[in-house]
């Protein structure tokens, strides 16, 4: 029974691509929504996943681009459905069917989307898709000259190289030589914020030996923003505060060069060092780094009055405050 089952997939798949080879698309197309709906019906899920695989790719190579972001949106849908464990397997077959949808067709964007909501589905620490999956359609885009949306997937994938990479080249092929730091300050700030330490370091150290302009691996760097961004690492891997305080307000003139390096820092102030977010009309990053600091004082010297009858209240709080600064 389970074989002339078997042999009855067999040949309605060799049907279908008779059809697709024939030049017989919509035949095709249809048939293999008919197939869709039946296997569904059937959970045959496994079987279903392949045959909808198969034939995206099949109906794309014969450039059938609607029918064949059709079917790879419906593989999706399967998966879905079918709760399926996120898989590197998985991963590449999704990326290659993106890579073969031309970037013109309105249904490669709605079959992105439904493929990074399903990779979440068991990492729910990625809320805008699974980092993996983000660095292979990252690196479609890139070939495809697409920097824009290529700089969005690596900012939400692991691989900071990679990003750095195409920094580079982007910066060297549209960008002007007084903006070269300006590239890579953007990129970390934003891994920052994502809550990504690694890449963050990995983007900057890979960018700054890599680029022709700059081709150090290490400060002092000639541009003042490489030097803050550099120590800036440091100071978040510290998590000290006042250390943070203190670094903005030494390179407050090259933080100005662009409004949002504000907003970022702000952001960064809250993840990394406890900072509250700003009040309405607050006094702007300065100012709730130094409330925030002086805040953490007040405590200090609260706990110390609570304590004052202990010999050693005195010259503990100094040292707290002193490894603070540190």
């Amino acid at each position: 029974m389970a074989s002339s089952k078997v042999h009855g997939i067999q040949r309605v798949i060799s049907k279908l691509a008779s059809s697709i080879n024939a030049g017989n698309y919509y035949e095709a197309h249809q048939m293999y929504r008919t197939l869709y709906f039946r296997y569904l019906g059937q959970k045959k899920y496994g079987d279903l996943l392949d045959l909808l695989f198969d034939g995206a790719v099949l109906l794309l190579r014969h450039d059938q681009q609607t029918s064949g972001a059709d079917l790879a949106i419906l593989l999706v849908d399967v998966l879905i459905k079918a709760e399926a464990s996120i898989s590197e397997d998985q991963f590449n077959k999704l990326s290659r069917l993106f890579g073969m949808i031309s970037s013109d067709v309105p249904e490669r964007e709605t079959f992105l989307a439904n493929a990074l909501q399903w990779s979440v589905r068991e990492s729910h620490e990625y809320k805008s898709g699974h980092p993996q999956l983000h660095q292979s359609i990252a690196q479609i885009l890139w070939k495809e000259k697409n920097y824009v949306l290529a700089r969005y997937h690596f900012l939400h994938s692991t691989d900071g190289f990679g990003c750095a990479a195409m920094l580079v080249e982007l910066h060297r092929q549209r960008g002007y030589s007084s903006e070269v730091d300006l590239f890579i300050a953007q990129a970390v700030l934003q891994y920052l914020c994502l809550h990504n330490k690694t890449s963050a370091k990995d983007v900057f150290d890979s960018y700054t030996t890599q680029h022709p302009i700059i081709k150090k691996t290490g400060p002092p760097y000639i541009l003042p923003l490489l030097n803050f961004i550099w120590f800036l690492l440091k100071v978040v891997e510290s998590g000290k505060l006042a250390a943070f305080t203190v670094l903005c307000q030494q390179y407050q003139t090259s933080i100005e060069r662009d409004p949002s390096y504000i907003e970022y820092l702000d952001k960064i102030a809250q993840i990394f060092f406890g900072v509250p977010p700003p009040r309405p009309r607050s006094q702007g990053l300065f100012g709730n780094l130094l409330q925030s600091f002086l805040s953490d004082l007040d405590e200090l010297e609260s706990e110390d009055e609570s304590h004052s009858s202990h010999p050693r209240a005195s010259t503990s709080r100094q040292h707290m405050e002193t490894d603070e600064l540190d």
